[in-house]
């Protein structure tokens, strides 16, 4: 999530510069110090003063079971803007089907803590285990019963012959805080800026801003296509009969929306990419 997560903070107006061999990068902003922790130890850290913000997953704030602020949630991935989930995965020909058939069975994962937890409250008894990495490979070599695994799509553990069973959590990024921090004024500030940006470029990333002529006659016509925040900037042309259209919509729109536009007459049509929108 590193990349990603640089990445969002350019958008967002922050400069991070990793630094070689160093778990401190520099940042352009002389009210932030940076430090590079582990997702997992994230909630831990922060969660004990040693850090007044940071970014971690819904999964390890559950794991280690520590009291912290959520600031917001920041939904994003370096391939996708969709949550994530921890799914029960066992090998196609397995006889386990649900959750019950776990019974007695072994189970190898990284999410111990909340595994052991989920399945307890259900009053399933099987032997939850610490999974040092290539979790997947255990279920198919037959180390173990099952595993709980993170996943997007699926489609790699199907590639790799194993099924999933069931979702047992669904997580993605949260920005989390404690409540010193918070009680901070000139923190709790500087935490909102944060915020309030972040979310403002990840919103941008969904939309794309439109302008366009268009002619007065087919104005109305025009305007019913348009979605936007509230509606439609409308300005008057130098040429008679004609407007100027600017609007906000969703990107997930725009490939079958031109055409649209561009058979109810309007012309000289230009999408472009935003950096913020703040609401």
């Amino acid at each position: 999530m590193e990349e990603a997560t640089i990445g969002l903070f350019r958008q967002a107006g922050w400069e991070i510069r990793p630094q070689s061999r160093n778990y401190f990068p520099s940042i352009n902003d002389p009210e932030i110090s940076c430090s590079l922790v582990r997702s997992q130890e994230m909630p831990i850290y922060v969660g004990r003063g040693n850090l007044d913000l940071g970014l971690t997953g819904l999964d390890w704030i559950v794991e280690n079971a520590v009291e912290v602020e959520e600031v917001c949630d920041l939904v994003y991935s370096k391939n996708s803007d969709q949550p994530c989930r921890w799914v029960l995965l066992v090998p196609e020909n397995s006889s386990i089907h649900s959750l019950e058939d776990l019974q007695g069975k072994k189970i190898a994962t990284e999410l111990v803590q909340f595994t052991r937890r989920y399945l307890a409250k259900r009053n399933i008894d099987c032997n939850v285990e610490f999974s040092w990495g290539a979790t997947e490979a255990k279920a198919v070599q037959g180390l173990v019963d099952a595993v709980v695994e993170i996943t997007e799509t699926g489609n790699t553990m199907r590639a790799n012959g194993l099924r999933i069973v069931c979702d047992l959590l669904h997580t993605h990024t949260r920005l989390i805080s404690n409540k010193k921090a918070l009680a901070n004024p000139w923190k709790k500030q500087k935490i909102d800026q944060i915020s309030m940006l972040l979310q403002a470029s990840l919103q941008a990333r969904q939309q794309v801003a439109l302008k366009m002529n268009a002619p007065q006659e087919t104005l109305a016509e025009i305007i019913a296509l348009l979605p936007s925040l509230h509606a439609p900037t409308i300005s008057k042309l130098s040429e008679n009969g004609w407007v100027a259209l600017e609007t906000v919509v969703d990107s997930c729109l725009i490939r079958d929306l031109i055409p649209k536009l561009r058979e109810s007459g309007a012309e000289g049509i230009l999408e472009y990419d935003l950096r913020k929108i703040v609401s």
